[in-house]
């Protein structure tokens, strides 16, 4: 499987994709992301996680935006 750290379980997060093995979305990655943080930041706030996960999580993210139909609000 593609995305074998990222995990999309209705009864975890309402189904939102997760990092495997935990309840940390993608999307909570992406804020900080977002936000300014690097890496290391990332990883301090959650201990748990590795690089390999955020990079996971950026990977899924790309590839759902380029599959979805983007439409431009007026």
């Amino acid at each position: 499987m593609r995305y074998e750290r990222i995990s999309i379980d209705p009864h975890i997060c309402s189904g939102k994709p997760c990092i495997r093995g935990t309840r940390i979305m993608v999307t909570n990655i992406l804020g900080l992301i977002a936000g300014g943080y690097t890496n290391d930041p990332i990883l301090q706030t959650y201990p748990e996680l590795t690089r390999e996960d955020i990079a996971a999580a950026l990977d899924y993210v790309s590839q759902v935006v380029d599959e979805d139909k983007v439409i431009p609000r007026a």
